[in-house]
């Protein structure tokens, strides 16, 4: 399998941090934007999507920081996070997705998805 190159989006988010920190490392809040459905046990998460479902391994996860996951049918040195940034002087919220695709197309690809996948976080929180 060819590696995969990492990429990063930036999104600002109108939200209180804890509103939206919740949103992105919980099984309840992922559940509203991210997947139909989330499950959690121990470190693993448990997406499911229009009767599908996928694995993923929580790597880190740090309060008001952010989180990293790990698809488990995915390389291993492959991951998605989600990272919270608070600018120092305007105190305005960032959502900073990095992401892993095989090549330009998949990158696109992953970029569409993604900014759907954060206009829902976005009505999700009312934002």
């Amino acid at each position: 399998m060819a590696s995969k190159n990492k990429f990063e989006i930036e999104f600002p988010i109108r939200s209180s941090l804890r509103i939206l920190y919740n949103q992105i490392s919980s099984p309840d809040g992922l559940s509203e934007w991210f997947a139909d459905n989330v499950n959690l046990s121990g470190k693993m998460y448990t997406f499911f999507w229009d009767g599908d479902e996928q694995e993923a391994e929580l790597l880190s996860k740090k309060n008001n920081q952010g989180v990293k996951f790990r698809w488990l049918d995915e390389p291993a040195d492959t991951y998605f996070e989600l990272k919270l940034e608070v600018d120092d002087i305007t105190q305005d919220i960032s959502l900073i997705v990095t992401d892993f695709a095989e090549d330009e197309e998949e990158e696109e690809e992953g970029r569409l998805l993604w900014d759907k996948q954060i206009e829902k976080l976005r009505q999700s929180i009312g934002s």
